[in-house]
């Protein structure tokens, strides 16, 4: 850990960061910028959207494989052409969790009743399960909580997340028609996004105060879609032996269980560049180029492992294992695997003992 690296590195290039905290096992270890004052998390929004939906299917109010129809409001329901809602009795509230649904616009646009526009959407094939982001599925989501909970959803998360959490100070919007957004357009300091990492790391339990199950952490925090990132699971992301809270412009809450550590960081940077990215990964979290090396090799020989399991391997193959095999660079790659530190993505069968010994020993 680098933490003055990291810091030098965001004033040498004058990125726009507002503020960043790093806790080590549920200490507060480091600190820089503003912490404290609220600013725009964008899609970190979804996380806490996610928060609420398990307080509720803790409660046994909401069936993540029942129908979105099931919980929307009956009126607007009825009032869909058949073919429209026998679309949607035919997407899960767990397919909307996991963004796997194929067809919606990112964004409801030019329309001034977010809810009816949604349920106009057309999806081709409601049942096929394919990663494809964007802020209806949590808008959605969030129409349903309100009408399952028969009150305001924003005055509930007050209430049930934000205040046992020490949460004073934030801003949260609406759709035209009044719903809670639940995608995006929330304000939260640096400090408290942090205690979204510390409530999940702490499977469900913040400040002695259990919030969500540990049922529910579980899997909000699996993989439950894939995507070319490593893994969705319930508005939170899969990130290498962890997972992350994420919004548009960087901003950013990276939590790793096996290293009890979580990053936070709050920053305005409008374009597609890496750097401040690459600098938390090198210097906070402990990888760097050779890290990134072994990644690149990993696959490598993952490629090579997978044809011989076909039969499909030459001699020269089977030579090239063996030797990554019995290399430093294997036990290199192995220990990073152990510290939770490859991509979430990344397939790592080679990297099991057994898995190799027994391919060598019947290619034998």
């Amino acid at each position: 850990m680098d933490f003055d690296s990291f810091v030098k590195d965001i004033k040498t290039n004058n990125w726009n960061v507002f503020g960043a905290e790093v806790y080590q096992n549920g200490e507060l270890k480091y600190s820089y910028g503003d912490t404290s004052e609220p600013h725009e998390i964008y899609s970190a929004t979804k996380t806490v959207l996610s928060v609420a939906v398990g307080i509720v299917y803790d409660e046994g109010l909401i069936d993540l494989d029942r129908p979105i129809t099931d919980y929307l409001p009956e009126d607007k329901c009825k009032a869909l052409p058949q073919e429209q809602f026998d679309c949607f009795s035919r997407i899960s509230v767990r397919r909307l969790l996991t963004m796997s649904v194929k067809g919606f616009p990112f964004r409801p646009e030019n329309s001034n009743n977010w809810l009816d526009f949604a349920l106009a959407c057309k999806i081709e094939d409601p049942e096929k399960a394919e990663f494809d982001y964007g802020n209806i599925p949590p808008f959605l989501i969030g129409v349903a909580l309100t009408n399952i909970i028969g009150r305001d959803l924003g005055g509930f998360i007050e209430e049930r997340v934000f205040a046992p959490m020490g949460i004073t100070s934030f801003e949260y919007g609406r759709s035209p028609e009044g719903y809670f957004y639940g995608a995006s357009n929330m304000k939260l300091s640096v400090h408290d996004l942090s205690k979204f990492g510390l409530l999940l790391s702490n499977k469900g339990v913040y400040g002695g105060n259990r919030i969500l199950s540990e049922e529910y952490v579980s899997l909000a925090t699996s993989t439950q879609q894939m995507n070319r990132e490593g893994g969705y699971g319930f508005f939170i992301w899969r990130y290498r032996g962890g997972f992350s809270i994420n919004g548009k412009w960087k901003q950013k809450c990276y939590v790793l269980p096996r290293q009890g550590l979580i990053v936070t960081c709050l920053s305005h940077i409008e374009d597609d560049s890496q750097d401040l990215l690459n600098s938390i990964e090198k210097n906070l979290l402990g990888i760097g180029k050779k890290e990134k090396q072994a990644f690149t090799r990993i696959a490598e020989m993952e490629e090579l492992f997978d044809k011989l399991l076909a039969g499909k391997g030459t001699a020269e193959d089977k030579a090239r294992l063996e030797a990554y095999y019995t290399s430093k660079d294997w036990r290199f790659d192995f220990e990073l695997d152990e510290a939770g530190l490859l991509p979430a993505g990344l397939k790592r069968g080679v990297l099991s003992e057994d898995g190799i010994y027994d391919l060598l020993e019947n290619e034998d």
